[in-house]
């Protein structure tokens, strides 16, 4: 895709992220366990999120970021802009990161996401305890924390090879013509 300009890339991937985003809400709204005791699903939106946060961060824009998130929080029934703050945050970290762990190893990179996500989980429930919200139980709010930060590295493959995300090199030009 060298011979598409810059400028078309970059939204490219900004519609595309919408896209992945649409369909895992889809898919996380479909009745497909009517079952109690099911199995606890890793918060994939969050994933992907962090991981093209880190790789590039102009193809997730805050304000695209929160439109997404805040949608998530109205049609899963959260309680509104909670969610999506802590998640903005987290990602907005993670892209003030994206240069220092641009040449860092998976590991790092991987210890970096799984602080925001334990962070942001965390930091979730003791709000919601804080305002006297009802608090989904411990138990599996705690495996879905650790279910998804060990998805981490699976999700940064399916970027990495399906997708052609990848972390920027210092010679590459971004959606702006300038230089990383």
């Amino acid at each position: 895709m060298s011979d598409v300009a810059p400028s078309t890339r970059l939204w490219t991937m900004r519609i595309a992220f919408s896209m992945l985003v649409l369909l895992i809400l889809f898919l996380h709204l479909l009745p497909l366990q009517t079952a109690t005791g099911g199995l606890i699903w890793p918060d994939f939106l969050l994933l992907f999120a962090l991981a093209w946060s880190v790789r590039r961060p102009d193809y997730v824009p805050a304000g695209l970021l929160a439109i997404l998130f805040l949608m998530a929080d109205l049609l899963l029934q959260r309680p509104p802009g909670l969610w999506a703050l802590l998640a903005l945050i987290a990602c907005e970290q993670m892209k003030g990161q994206s240069r220092s762990l641009r040449d860092a190893s998976l590991a790092a990179e991987m210890m970096s996401a799984a602080l925001w996500i334990v962070g942001v989980g965390l930091a979730y429930r003791i709000i919601l305890a804080v305002l006297l919200v009802e608090i989904p139980p411990l138990g599996p709010a705690l495996i879905q924390i650790v279910v998804t930060a060990a998805a981490y590295p699976f999700v940064v493959v399916i970027t990495h090879a399906l997708m052609g995300v990848r972390k920027p090199t210092p010679g590459d030009i971004d959606g702006k013509g300038v230089r990383s």
